[in-house]
């Protein structure tokens, strides 16, 4: 069955929100033009990899503010990036695109912490997950990316690993009643 899946991140507040974001901001200034990159670029790279095939990805970051801010997208590896336009917040974006993806028979998920957007969203029909929860499921998804790029198995061992052939032989005479 092929679903049709829509995943909408607010940009600013997993940013803001969620653990795997904030820690790289320690000790730096508030939305410091080097910390906000490192974590915009990270986020960006976390959805592409999250979003896979499975689902149509877009992340909003609220250009309200920003005269020059005309809310086009642009793709990144599948997945739009948008500001929204000038006048305008990114909550009003995100639930626009909740309740038209919802509306064309999209299963949708919203990643934000907004407790406004995710209780307008759930009104919709939509799933939510909180910032920390896409934070905590990213680190899941990179654990376990390691784990399948290096394996380690524990090597079983029996006790005919651990004696002598001799013995071995014996034993199995016993056994197959060919003594």
């Amino acid at each position: 069955m092929n679903r049709k899946r829509v995943l909408i991140v607010d940009g600013f507040n997993v940013l803001r929100s969620g653990s795997r974001y904030k820690n790289i901001s320690l000790n730096m200034p508030d939305y410091d033009h080097d910390w906000f990159n490192r974590a915009r670029e990270m986020l960006i790279n976390d959805v592409v990899h999250y979003a896979g095939r499975e689902w149509r990805a877009t992340i909003v970051f609220d250009g309200g503010g920003n005269a020059e801010s005309t809310g086009e997208a642009q793709k990144v590896g599948g997945v739009r990036i948008m500001f929204s336009p000038a006048g305008s917040s990114a909550d009003k974006v995100i639930e626009k695109l909740a309740f038209e993806s919802r509306e064309n028979g999209y299963e949708v998920l919203v990643v934000t912490s907004d407790a406004t957007i995710q209780d307008t969203v759930f009104g919709l029909g939509v799933d939510r997950m909180s910032a920390e929860g896409f934070s905590l499921e990213i680190d899941r998804y990179h654990d376990e990316a390691r784990l399948d790029e290096a394996p380690k198995t524990a090597q079983k061992r029996t006790v005919a690993d651990r004696i002598d052939a001799s013995t071995l032989a014996k034993l199995m005479a016993l056994r197959d009643g060919t003594s």
